[in-house]
Order: C-alpha cells, then sequence, then structure tokens
C-alpha cells in the first residue's frame, strides 16, 4: 500500500476522534440542522470506515511457488514479470492547497460569529429579565418608578411638555 494512503487513513481516523459531534450536537437549534448533521455524522463515519479497514491493510503476499505447481513456471513468471512492472501511482494532494486557506478563513468568521452570537445572546437574555420584572410590576408600578428605569422616556415626555407639544 501507498504510504500516503496510510497518512491520509491515519489523519481522518485522528481527526474522527477530536471532532465534538456531541458538543456541535447541542449548539443545532431546529430538527432539519439535526437532520442534517447526523447524516453528516453518518457519512464521515462510513468513509472513516472505509479508509481504516479498506485502505490500512498491507495486500498479501503472493505464492508464486504454488501457482508454478499447479500451473507451470513460464505461465506463472509471465505474470510475475507483469505484475511486477505495475506501478502505482503515489496520491499527489491537489485538493488541500485550494480548500485549506478557505477554511481557515471560514473558522476565523466562524469564531467571530460565534462571539457576536454570545454577545447578542447576553443581551437578548437581559432584556427578557427585564421585560418578565417590568411584566410583574406592572400593575403596581408608578409613573415615577417607570420613569426612574428609562430616564430617556422620562427627559422626552418633559421636552414635550414643555414646549407645548401634545402629539396632535
Amino acid at each position: 500500500m501507498s504510504g500516503t494512503v496510510k497518512k491520509v487513513s491515519d489523519i481522518a481516523f485522528k481527526a474522527g476522534k477530536t471532532i465534538d459531534w456531541d458538543g456541535m450536537a447541542k449548539l443545532l437549534v431546529s430538527d432539519e440542522a439535526r437532520k442534517e448533521f447526523s447524516n453528516l455524522r453518518r457519512a464521515f463515519d462510513e468513509v472513516n470506515s472505509q479508509l481504516q479497514t479498506k485502505f490500512n491493510q498491507e495486500p498479501e503476499p503472493i505464492d508464486w511457488d504454488y501457482y508454478r505447481k499447479g500451473i507451470g513456471n513460464r505461465l506463472v513468471d509471465m505474470y510475475k514479470e507483469h505484475y511486477d512492472s505495475i506501478e502505482v501511482p503515489k496520491f499527489v494532494d491537489n485538493v488541500t492547497p485550494q480548500y485549506k486557506p478557505k477554511f481557515e478563513a471560514l473558522l476565523v468568521e466562524l469564531k467571530e460569529a460565534e462571539q457576536k452570537s454570545f454577545k447578542e445572546s447576553e443581551r437578548l437574555e437581559k432584556e427578557i429579565a427585564d421585560v418578565q420584572e417590568l411584566k410583574k410590576k406592572l400593575s403596581t408600578m408608578t409613573a415615577d418608578e417607570y420613569f426612574a428605569k428609562h430616564p430617556e422616556l422620562k427627559k422626552k415626555f418633559d421636552d414635550e411638555i414643555r414646549n407645548d407639544y401634545w402629539g396632535y
């Protein structure tokens, strides 16, 4: 077997061990995303399994003497000569240099989007907590208490009253 194929299968096996599938699955929100994610994981596992089994095995050596006894020297020597002349081309990776920079850029973009998402999530959770608190207190809250929490509205109303603007 070509050393390159063995290296590729080893890298794929190690990559499969380092991927946090469960962590990524927890981040999915919709059922369709979960379905697509499980399809991706299944496909990855199938390819990884094939790489580990099919391409990770050395071919069994041919027992030429066994065939010489049954078939004859001349025919077996001809097959052996042709078999030995076969040269399996080495794998040349032309794809990785093309996708690697794009993938790295996407990872950077993903990290930035993740940070923005966390900040927005924190802001929204705080806003939800404020709205829930306001909802609980709304029936007993006075205008002064509301304006204490929202001074910009008090300023706006005071300006409208001072300028004799009553919304007509």
